[in-house]
């Protein structure tokens, strides 16, 4: 899960988290990753006249990893029926053994 508002994401990672303790399904995470800053330094002065002062703005991508263990279509569907908001992006990988 990605996302650059942290309180929206850590939301969606606490209702997945209860969802998982509820079904009794295995959990591990939510495990934070590193966070990724974009910066893009701008001038302060329009004209380019003045002192050389710059502004630097920056944007922090946070994410989280969430790995369930053997689920069935219980647990799948309360997961999809999650509220997310639209600063949260989910990738989910699904894989059988």
């Amino acid at each position: 899960m990605t996302s650059t508002n942290l309180s929206k994401l850590e939301e969606v990672c606490r209702e997945i988290r209860d969802i998982a303790e509820k079904t009794g399904t295995k959990i591990s995470g939510p495990i934070p990753l590193p966070v990724k800053k974009l910066v893009i330094p701008t001038r302060k002065s329009p004209c380019g006249e003045g002192t050389k002062t710059w502004r630097k703005h920056q944007m922090r991508i946070h994410r989280r990893l969430i790995d369930l263990g053997i689920t069935d279509q219980r647990v799948m569907r309360q997961i999809m029926r999650i509220q997310i908001p639209d600063d949260v992006a989910i990738e989910m990988q699904m894989t059988t053994k």
